[in-house]
């Protein structure tokens, strides 16, 4: 049997390939093993203390035995830490995956690795072959439309990706010009996150978030907690149908939700009710030279596999915006994945 593997390492790559592609193969194993440690709250049972998997089972309901393994598997990983004795303890990664704390990680790894997002990844290959996403053949529906249906699940993916971008928004609010901005748009901004950022920092900034009545009443108190609610308004609406009129126009990871003429038609209800002189910041991953180590091309294969839509690389988003009235001014790092793209309406 030796000689059988040895063999065939040497004849299809050498083990360091091999390993790589094991790795890849088996990612998914990693995913779920990060969602079961969030589901069971281990990050949050160990923020304090060292425990033997017989205390969380406890806390948890579950069982000692499958608890200790997973809590084994967790230690592998360096989600959780191994202080010997039975006895495990938390780490940096497990913090990130805590209730509450800032930039949390709890809920992205609840949504991601939940039905809403893994059952689509199961289509990839018809998605692939059919030429779009097949996200409806399993949900029933769009993914849109599946959150609108439920507002627990569509509540955790706005936290989920609250506490994804938190650190992005700040980042772009401390990029941004609003010197000479009356009012800012944030077009499909969730609770809001990115425009309330901006008028932390402008007292004389007045913002509005257009999004999803389900998501009103949050943007709401997030802006009450940021002292923020007397210059922020949160307004219900579709941005297919009509943008509010302001001076800047804020798109933070909306564009690549969908297609190029979904996409069009978002652009150019902005720019429909853009004042004069006004601009748009288009905040989105793009994609560079074919090859190049990056997240982007993956990302992409993740709309592939959600929505109808796409990321992009500049000459497409160019075409976008030549499409609608907007024309690029610059393209300029966050420091993260995401490229800020600043628009003039023509």
């Amino acid at each position: 049997m030796p000689e059988t593997v040895s063999s065939s390492v040497s004849e299809t790559g050498t083990p360091a390939v091999v390993g790589t592609l094991m790795q890849m193969i088996s990612g998914y194993w990693v995913t779920q093993i990060v969602r079961t440690a969030v589901d069971l709250s281990i990050p949050d049972h160990l923020a304090t203390e060292s425990l033997t998997p017989e205390e969380i089972a406890e806390r948890e309901s579950s069982d000692p035995r499958t608890t200790y393994r997973l809590l084994r598997a967790c230690a592998s990983l360096g989600l959780v830490a191994y202080e010997g004795d039975r006895r495990f303890s938390g780490t940096p990664m497990s913090e990130l995956l805590r209730s509450g704390v800032p930039n949390t990680l709890r809920e992205l790894a609840l949504v991601w690795a939940g039905p809403s997002h893994w059952r689509p990844w199961e289509r990839l290959p018809e998605a692939v072959r059919k030429g779009g996403t097949q996200a409806e053949a399993v949900l029933g529906t769009d993914f849109f439309s599946y959150l609108a249906e439920r507002p627990e699940e569509a509540a955790l993916f706005s936290t989920a990706l609250a506490g994804v971008t938190d650190q992005l928004n700040r980042l772009v609010a401390a990029t941004v010009d609003t010197t000479n901005v009356s009012v800012a748009v944030d077009v499909g901004g969730a609770t809001g996150a990115l425009v309330r950022a901006l008028l932390q920092r402008n007292p004389a900034l007045r913002g509005l978030n257009l999004d999803l009545p389900v998501n009103a009443a949050a943007a709401r108190q997030e802006a009450e907690k940021d002292g923020v609610a007397d210059r922020f308004e949160a307004v219900a609406g579709d941005f297919f149908q009509t943008v509010p009129a302001a001076d800047l126009y804020l798109l933070k990871a909306v564009l690549h939700d969908w297609s190029d003429e979904q996409c069009v038609r978002i652009l150019r209800n902005c720019r429909a009710s853009a004042r004069p002189g006004a601009r748009a910041m288009v905040v989105e991953n793009v994609i560079g030279e074919i090859g190049a180590p990056g997240v982007e091309p993956l990302a992409d294969m993740h709309m592939l596999a959600m929505s109808p839509g796409q990321e992009r690389d500049l000459p497409e988003f160019d075409a976008l915006f030549a499409a609608s009235g907007w024309r690029r001014v610059s393209v300029s790092p966050t420091g993260l994945s995401f490229k800020m793209i600043e628009l003039e309406a023509v």
